[in-house]
């Protein structure tokens, strides 16, 4: 990145404000970086604060702000603040909320933001790239999920549902064994998804790394774009904004959902046959 390129990084004034922010991250200055996190965990506070204010609270200089703003397409931060406003009276509920807990409404205002991450989560999302992310799943000779921290349930809830119809799937880490130890095997011709969400080991990195080493094709599922994974074949962002202590995981889900159960369609007669042999196993071992 050219660090004194101030101009707009995106010149579709359709774009929604958040997605315009989580498009730049991989490119911004560390304090630009560090501003945007902030926009994104509170969006709301853009419309009802002064840059200077905005710049306090996320602690950088009034200059990063007018420069984070142009980096994401606009011409000024009042420019901006216009439009995260507009978006508010338009209906886009994560807008509304800020640093502080609304008091009230609990479970309405939990709705209106995991609405909101499905919104921007199904709306980043294209059906030819998941298709072909399902076709190469099902042509792979091995299939690995990876994920760390937040992301190793996900990965887990992937491997299982797709074992019904995969019978070479992975799921990283396992239970005392290192990493070199398990992707001593992956081979070119086998297909990863990472799941990396914040706040990420840095393991997810050097694993993105050795996928790259190793050839093979690469699928991220993400709530914040990275250098690391910027080189990953099917890039599948989620939203996890939150009002709250805990990043909302529901548009995480619904990617892992509509990953495996495309895969389970298109896997067609050798799919629908493993199935069948799992369920004369669930009758023989009587175990449902």
């Amino acid at each position: 990145m050219n660090g004194d390129h101030l101009g707009p990084m995106t010149s579709d004034t359709t774009k929604p404000f958040l997605l315009r922010v989580r498009d730049a991250l991989p490119d911004l200055h560390p304090s630009e970086h560090k501003l945007a996190e902030l926009v994104l965990d509170f969006p709301g506070e853009m419309a009802g604060y002064t840059a200077s204010e905005i710049a306090e609270l996320a602690n950088v200089s009034n200059a990063t702000v007018s420069r984070f703003v142009r980096r994401i397409g606009y011409g000024s931060f009042d420019e901006a603040r216009r439009a995260v406003r507009h978006e508010q009276r338009a209906g886009t509920a994560l807008l509304r909320f800020a640093s502080q807990t609304p008091g009230g409404g609990v479970v309405a205002s939990h709705f209106e933001t995991s609405q909101q991450n499905l919104d921007l989560t199904y709306g980043a999302l294209e059906d030819a790239v998941i298709d072909d992310l399902a076709n190469a799943m099902i042509a792979a000779p091995r299939v690995w999920f990876i994920g760390f921290r937040a992301g190793q349930s996900f990965a887990q809830y992937l491997g299982w549902q797709t074992s019904q119809v995969l019978g070479n799937v992975t799921v990283l880490p396992r239970a005392g064994e290192t990493l070199a130890e398990s992707l001593a095997s992956l081979t070119s011709k086998d297909v990863v998804v990472l799941v990396a969400l914040r706040r990420n080991s840095k393991l997810a990195g050097l694993v993105a790394e050795a996928v790259h080493l190793a050839q093979a094709d690469l699928a991220v599922i993400e709530d914040r774009p990275s250098p690391e994974t910027a080189h990953a074949r099917w890039p599948l962002p989620c939203v996890t904004s939150a009002n709250g202590p805990l990043m909302n995981h529901v548009g995480t889900m619904a990617v892992c959902n509509l990953i495996a159960a495309r895969m389970i369609v298109l896997s067609g007669a050798r799919g629908r046959s493993r199935m069948a042999a799992i369920e004369d196993g669930h009758r023989r071992f009587d175990e449902l």
